[in-house]
């Protein structure tokens, strides 16, 4: 591919993640206002996790084989345009119900996204290292994004005022920024013939294509890996800002700016690592990164009890746990593209599709099963033991690379290109 038609790509795919960073991750934010503006607890509040991520498991599981046939750009297209019309009807019919909604159109939509936006790196990456630098690449740009949310949506709430809908309005602008990148693709060209298959198929063995991956041990391997991952991230990012409320006693407001701390760190980690990735090996990297996350929740978490509520609370006077335990997200930032990477570059290019369809969906189960389980060790519990329980699934991932390596290593050496021959032996 040109280098210009490249980078306008690679922009098209930015702009892309980075409006579903917002809205995706917005669910932990828009708890906080639901519990408040609804009347509904923390156990139902919860269920939005599951409205967002089950969508994106069975959209995924449905149409990742049949996306390369439709179109990678078309498809994404099409999400922003589901997410555009939703979020104008968002602050038009307030409810608990509307939201619902609205977080079953995001996950419909990302569903189509991701799978193309991962399938689309395959097509203008030429190697393994570049395939892993670009994907941490792209999933920076997304924590940006998440970052940007965080902010965005707390200049529309009224801290003051629990029961105000002022937050409403944050999905006018959201709604163009959808309409503005859909004509962006629009205006971009695509080659995905790569994407295809060289002798065409039935849609019916394209899916069974798909399923028979879920043999390979190196495949399920990594689904247990990704899903405890996602599990960690989700049930520390969606409960973060009733975390920071309820137990750092931070105001409404400042308690979703704080949180964009981790979204910080989750950016800066994936925007290093790009880097990190193309020089050093992936396994090392990632074992440190779990040790440091390990080493952050047992040191900090303890920081957390015996704290009174300040009515004048700020910035200067916010508890220290409030800085140091976002940071977190630095050290979890390269796990995960670093993981899909790994298993996109084993395969051929006609099965990145298939495989990232697979991707979504444990990547969504596990968002969705990491929100529950921390809404309801919150609620039955505490914050602090919800979080305290991240410390399993670090270790079992710390397990499961081990195997990973030791599978992967027998398919595609680090530095070899990502082609049909390499990734066949």
């Amino acid at each position: 591919m040109q280098q210009s038609k490249a980078w306008r790509v690679k922009l098209s795919l930015f702009m892309t993640y980075f409006v579903f960073a917002i809205m995706l991750n917005s669910v932990g934010t828009v708890i906080l206002q639901v519990i408040g503006n609804y009347d509904v607890s923390k156990t139902a509040a919860s269920v939005l996790e599951g409205f967002k991520d089950l969508p994106i498991a069975i959209v995924s599981f449905l149409v990742a084989s049949f996306l390369p046939r439709y179109g990678f750009r078309k498809a994404m297209m099409t999400g922003l345009g589901i997410v555009s019309l939703a979020c104008v009807a968002m602050p038009l019919l307030p409810s608990f119900l509307m939201t619902k909604i609205l977080f079953l159109c995001v996950g419909v939509s990302f569903a189509l996204v991701k799978v193309s936006v991962y399938s689309t790196v395959g097509l203008i990456t030429e190697n393994s290292r570049q395939h892993a630098s670009f994907l941490s690449t792209i999933e920076g740009v997304f924590m940006v994004g998440v970052l940007t949310g965080y902010w965005v949506f707390s200049f529309f709430i009224d801290s003051a005022d629990p029961k105000s809908q002022s937050w409403l309005n944050v999905y006018w602008p959201m709604a163009v920024v959808c309409v503005i990148n859909a004509l962006l693709l629009l205006s971009t060209p695509l080659d995905e013939s790569e994407a295809r298959k060289s002798e065409p198929t039935k849609l019916a063995q394209d899916f069974l294509d798909m399923l028979k991956l879920m043999t390979r041990p190196l495949v399920y391997i990594f689904v247990i890996s990704a899903f405890l991952y996602v599990l960690i991230e989700q049930g520390i990012g969606t409960w973060l800002p009733t975390f920071n409320n309820e137990i750092l006693k931070l105001p409404a407001a400042m308690s979703v700016q704080a949180t964009s701390i981790f979204a910080a760190c989750l950016a800066a980690g994936r925007l290093s690592a790009g880097a990190v990735m193309s020089r050093f090996h992936w396994y090392p990297v990632l074992n440190i990164c779990l040790i440091f996350m390990g080493a952050l929740v047992l040191l900090t978490l303890p920081l957390t009890h015996g704290i009174e509520e300040n009515p004048d609370m700020n910035w200067t006077s916010a508890p220290l746990a409030a800085f140091i335990f976002p940071l977190i997200g630095l050290f979890m930032a390269p796990i995960y593209p670093a993981i899909n990477s790994v298993i996109l570059t084993a395969l051929p290019k006609h099965q990145h599709s298939a495989m990232t369809g697979l991707i979504v969906i444990f990547s969504a189960l596990g968002g969705t099963t990491g929100s529950i389980i921390t809404g309801y060790v919150f609620g039955a519990f505490d914050g602090q033991t919800a979080f305290y329980l991240s410390l399993i699934p670090i270790t079992v991932i710390l397990i499961m690379l081990f195997f990973f390596k030791r599978a992967t290593d027998k398919l595609v050496p680090d530095d070899q290109p990502v082609s049909f021959a390499a990734a066949a032996h």
